[in-house]
């Protein structure tokens, strides 16, 4: 880990334990290679990403690198973070505790040491995975079913493609086609970037 995301991860959990006081929450960082060209940007951690320390370590992770290797993209050769670092739960009927979607609150609260950190990757391209993720890295009310498979532009960051989330692939029968295709453009992207 580079000295500056060392200083980062300290400043931020440092900073949550002030808002969040008397509260325990697992502050998942981001994991991969942090001289990477590719920037992958999910939602928020999920369970097994809370007790493994680190983005899509799940079933949506599982998705995700498979979908990575079919675009000759593994892993190892990106990093992989979170709009929102620690795990958004509730109450389900039942009283056990699930995941949920975070609130804009939150994305507006970690949306200031995202930039950071994507700032000390400095990437080629942002790829983000989901509305949550494409609204914190834009910070605009963007929807995924309007961009997903374009390239943004915003000024003062790289180019942004926007991705559904791999979850979404899971749960919804007729997207993994749609990935599949906006994955064949982010490949072409890639190769343009890498000339």
């Amino acid at each position: 880990m580079t000295a500056a995301m060392h200083r980062l991860h300290q400043e931020c959990e440092d900073f949550f334990k002030q808002i969040y006081i008397g509260e325990s929450r697992v502050v998942v960082f981001g994991d991969g290679d942090e001289s990477a060209p590719v920037i992958l940007v999910g939602e928020a951690p999920g369970e097994h990403e809370a007790l493994e320390r680190r983005p899509f370590a799940g079933k949506a992770g599982r998705v995700l690198d498979e979908f990575l290797e079919s675009i000759e993209l593994p892993r190892p050769s990106v990093y992989i973070t979170n709009a929102v670092k620690f795990r958004p739960t509730k109450q389900s009927k039942s009283g056990r505790t699930i995941n949920r979607a975070p609130t804009r609150e939150e994305v507006a609260l970690w949306r200031p040491w995202l930039i950071k950190e994507l700032a000390i990757v400095n990437p080629k391209l942002v790829v983000t995975l989901g509305n949550t993720a494409l609204r914190a890295v834009t910070g605009r009310d963007v929807l995924i079913g309007d961009t997903h498979g374009q390239v943004i532009s915003i000024e003062g960051m790289p180019q942004v493609f926007a991705l559904h989330h791999p979850a979404s692939v899971i749960y919804k029968k007729a997207l993994p086609e749609t990935y599949q295709k906006d994955l064949s453009v982010l490949k072409g992207l890639l190769a343009r970037l890498n000339q």
